[in-house]
């Protein structure tokens, strides 16, 4: 419903651009809200910021990243320490772990390797890696609390 109302704001005012539509979607996001509010089912009004901020997490953790290879590329001394790690799950279905390991893999310096055969762990080859319990302290709290509170 909000993407038709975003449609039918950029019908109206003749002017198809992504930040007429941005704004569209946010003027029938408040309608929706407004005219929902009494409702006790509000998943979808709480997962749209959810999403946005874990988009703008997603998109510092690649900037971060991308500094840091850029930068231990740019320099004659190398400074990635690599190593393997087994990752413990908290995403139980299939989309869930193939979302998360997408995710991770689009990240620098990070790649899945392989899924445990009873899918409860991930083998992530990181290459900056200084202390493997922080690192899944990091994720844990990070991309997969993030990702699991919008699928959930």
């Amino acid at each position: 419903m909000n993407l038709l109302l975003s449609f039918i704001w950029v019908a109206l005012t003749g002017s198809l651009y992504y930040s007429n539509f941005l704004f569209g979607f946010l003027i029938g996001f408040f309608i929706l809200w407004l005219m929902n509010r009494q409702e006790t089912d509000q998943r979808y009004f709480n997962r749209i910021p959810k999403t946005i901020g874990f988009i703008l997490y997603f998109l510092y953790d690649i900037i971060v990243a991308n500094i840091q290879v850029a930068y231990d590329v740019i320099t004659p001394k190398y400074f990635f320490t690599p190593g393997i790690i087994c990752y413990p799950l908290d995403a139980t279905s299939d989309m869930e772990i193939n979302l998360l390991s997408t995710i991770i893999s689009l990240s620098p310096g990070t790649l899945v390797l392989d899924i445990s055969e009873d899918k409860k762990s991930l083998y992530i080859h990181v290459m900056y890696l200084k202390d493997k319990e922080i690192f899944i302290a990091q994720m844990k709290n990070g991309f997969e609390k993030k990702l699991l509170e919008i699928l959930r």
